[in-house]
């Protein structure tokens, strides 16, 4: 191994000196457990989304979370797909 580096945090308090210097980056909160004055994904009855995660390029700052600008989503299939596996053999 690695030797330190592939040893795991055994404490919140190790991750919270880590990032203490980046303050934004920890702890990391999805926006589905948010509240909906906090974020656009946030409130409701369930942890889901609720709305279209893909959100257009003009829309408000606050509103731009989750795929900005998406230009497809999902699954590839069909020719797509086969050219992307091809294309992944070449690779190795």
């Amino acid at each position: 191994g690695g030797g330190r580096i592939d040893k795991p945090m055994l404490k919140a308090g190790t991750a919270f000196h880590k990032y203490k210097a980046k303050r934004n980056e920890w702890p990391k909160m999805r926006g589905v457990a948010l509240n909906p004055v906090e974020h656009p994904f946030g409130g409701g009855n369930h942890q889901h989304i609720g709305k279209p995660s893909t959100v257009a390029r003009t829309k408000a700052a606050g509103r731009k979370v989750g795929l900005i600008a998406a230009r497809r989503t999902g699954r590839l299939r069909g020719g797509k797909a086969t050219q992307a596996l091809a294309e992944k053999a070449k690779e190795k």
